[in-house]
């Protein structure tokens, strides 16, 4: 057993939660559920050394790893080092993902590419290892990926981003179904966020973005991270895609482009 591992102990592994952004506030609801937590990151040394830090200052054992989780290699090095140091992963979020804006005119075959290699074969790899890591355990584990509502009615200027996300709920069935018939204690879903971080925008993008839902109100990272934890402990969903969107999947149409 690994340095440190105890048999009631509960791994979360969160990617892209180095920044302070929707998997930095995931990892932090796990680490309040009691779970030791990988904060996972690829450029974000700093910030991510900072929030493993404020965990450790309340109790909560944690480590960051960095890994490329669009390079095989990297994410098989990040899953043996979480192994070594926990022995054990029982929970995925897959937050590390790209969203870069670029109007058709400009777009290229090298922008749809980098958004598949991040966010689409970036997942892939990460369920695929952190899968058969959760197969070999008795008590199986649960992955949640994170893919975006608007893959349903997309805005325009990130058509590169939505053929990305597109593909995130196949994965998820997909990698549902696979694991489950290895060990049925594998249980994979996907939480679709709707407008939960909006960026900077200008106050009419911000408010026709509110208007678009049916709660009438902007969300936070922290409804994703209620999703997540729910996720990750009902034992009994599994191959599920659910939107946190504040009702805006099925709200009626309205005119706009605003992101989120």
């Amino acid at each position: 057993m690994a340095e440190g591992a105890t048999k009631s102990l509960r791994v979360a592994l969160v990617t892209g939660a180095g920044r302070r952004r929707v998997g930095n506030v995931v990892a932090r609801a796990f680490a309040r559920r009691g779970y030791a937590v990988v904060i996972h990151y690829r450029g974000a040394a700093a910030e991510a050394r900072e929030t493993v830090d404020e965990l450790e200052a309340s109790g909560v054992r944690a480590c960051a790893v960095q890994a490329d989780v669009s390079v095989e290699a990297d994410v098989v090095r990040m899953v043996r080092e979480i192994q070594d140091h926990f022995g054990r992963i029982d929970v995925l979020v897959t937050s590390a993902a790209i969203w870069e804006p670029r109007p058709l005119e400009e777009l290229t075959g090298d922008d749809l590419l980098r958004h598949l290699a991040v966010n689409l074969v970036g997942t892939f790899l990460c369920c695929l290892h952190v899968g058969r890591v959760m197969v070999r355990q008795p008590e199986g584990g649960a992955i949640i990926t994170i893919g975006d509502w608007a893959i349903e009615r997309p805005y325009q200027n990130y058509a590169a981003y939505f053929a990305s996300k597109g593909a995130i709920p196949t994965l998820t069935r997909t990698f549902a179904v696979e694991l489950a018939a290895r060990n049925p204690r594998v249980r994979v879903n996907s939480i679709l966020p709707g407008p939960v971080m909006l960026p900077a925008l200008v106050e009419e993008e911000r408010a026709e973005a509110i208007a678009g839902t049916l709660v009438q109100r902007e969300g936070s990272p922290e409804h994703v991270a209620e999703a997540a934890v729910f996720l990750a402990e009902h034992d009994y969903i599994t191959g599920v895609c659910l939107p946190v969107d504040g009702g805006r999947t099925v709200a009626p149409f309205t005119r706009g482009t605003t992101p989120r």
